[in-house]
């Protein structure tokens, strides 16, 4: 009989005991459920800290080109030109509209992010750099000088000019065969190369030494911001039609009208 009342006194001093630590324990495990989930960050926070830049840098970009090309136009058809709203040439903000998207948004993020990081191989570790880290990376510095040589000798003058030169053609040229877009708009450039050329290499020179050193997202987007003053002197020096492209262009009109009155044509 003792014994039995002996083991029961036993079972309730251990229950006793459980009760009373069992709080403290939950306490415990859930604490240590609450610390592991907030030191694991999800993945949708993560991504929605990022700017709308660094998680659709292509689209954002694309959208600077393009806006920036016909503000920039459209302001020196404005301000430098005296123009009212009314007046303003839409066919030449045409030209700008169509070659910012296409070649500025297009073919200059594929020609220097996509191609530039696989030439260029430091590119992307040395625009994470400290300024003072990128003075002591010698060969990070050998290929952002690399980028800055090919973009003034090769992609401006042998791709870009002849690019927008023959963009121009297509939009206010009179012919309809793309090799006339091309010769004639390529024979224009060549009339006008020292002066743009030299305009080129006083903008981009110092321009490229900035941009090839910073964060690839934000790199061309900052292009497009210099693009914009840029834009503006090739707008109020080349945009236009000159008189005598307009005097030729009437010309062709007048014999077309000649030859559909014949029969001829």
């Amino acid at each position: 009989m003792l014994a039995l009342k002996s083991l029961s006194y036993q079972r309730v001093i251990s229950r006793s005991h459980q009760n009373i630590r069992s709080p403290f324990v939950r306490r415990s495990t859930n604490a240590a459920t609450d610390n592991s989930a907030a030191s694991v960050p999800t993945s949708a926070f993560t991504s929605h800290s990022k700017s709308f830049a660094e998680r659709h840098p292509f689209a954002f970009q694309l959208g600077v080109a393009t806006a920036k090309t016909s503000a920039a136009d459209a302001m020196v058809q404005i301000v430098v030109e005296k123009k009212t709203p009314q007046e303003i040439d839409y066919k030449r903000n045409a030209i700008f509209v169509v070659f910012g998207f296409a070649y500025l948004g297009g073919f200059q993020y594929w020609l220097m992010v996509n191609k530039f990081s696989k030439w260029f191989p430091t590119r992307a570790r040395f625009s994470k750099l400290t300024l003072a880290e990128k003075l002591k990376d010698t060969a990070g510095m050998v290929d952002a000088l690399k980028m800055v040589a090919f973009d003034i000798f090769v992609h401006l003058p042998l791709i870009y000019f002849p690019s927008y030169y023959t963009c121009k053609e297509i939009v206010t040229g009179t012919s309809w065969n793309p090799l006339d877009w091309v010769r004639d708009g390529c024979s224009k450039y060549w009339a006008n190369k020292e002066e743009d050329l030299t305009a080129m290499v006083k903008l981009w020179g110092p321009s490229d030494c900035i941009q090839f050193s910073m964060p690839i997202h934000i790199s061309m987007p900052f292009r497009h911001m210099v693009s914009f003053f840029w834009t503006a002197y090739v707008s109020f020096t080349r945009g236009s039609v000159s008189v005598d492209e307009e005097v030729e262009a009437e010309k062709v009109e007048n014999v077309k009208r000649r030859l559909s009155s014949s029969g001829d044509l």
